[in-house]
């Protein structure tokens, strides 16, 4: 049997180290920083956050064929911090799960789908977990400028930040 995608697995262990990375900074900001207006994406950290999550979920439903229900990338309401930050802790470790288990096979089996916004559309099981992961940064991207706007400088989390903190924890 053909071996898991190695770069697979250690691409979705980053983002669970980089989200998990992030949620520990912001947990020491206060809740209306969280919450504060901002016209980045979202319209809040929290919000992002929230869209970050629900989007993971979106994907892995389509991975497991299942309907997710949602209507709308951007929901107004978003549940409260320590809520979403238990639920990506969640979401990341089962993307790290599934990856490490895609063998080259798997990883090329074609998954249908509705897009939220109407429309059909089609990927790569790994295509998948690759936007899943691209879509992460490019929102941490967006928590980081609204961070920077309020005079918060957070840590890295870049990829060479994530190699170099955990090198020994990675598949061999």
């Amino acid at each position: 049997m053909p071996l898991p995608s190695q770069h697979l697995e250690t691409l979705a262990r980053y983002k669970a180290w980089a989200d998990a990375r992030l949620y520990d900074m912001l947990a020491g900001l206060p809740a209306d920083a969280l919450t504060a207006p901002s016209p980045i994406f979202a319209g809040s950290i929290l919000r992002t956050l929230n869209h970050v999550y629900l989007m993971d979920v979106v994907w892995k439903s389509h991975l497991l064929g299942i309907p997710h229900h949602l209507t709308t990338r951007n929901p107004e309401a978003a549940p409260p911090f320590p809520e979403l930050r238990d639920a990506q802790r969640g979401i990341d470790a089962w993307y790290a799960d599934c990856a490490a288990t895609m063998t080259p096979d798997v990883c090329n089996d074609v998954v249908p789908f509705t897009f939220i916004g109407g429309g059909e559309g089609s990927m790569r099981r790994e295509d998948i977990v690759l936007h899943v992961i691209n879509h992460t940064t490019y929102h941490r991207g967006h928590i980081t400028a609204m961070l920077n706007q309020i005079g918060v400088q957070p840590q890295a989390t870049d990829l060479p930040v994530f190699l170099r903190d955990t090198r020994s924890l990675l598949p061999k």
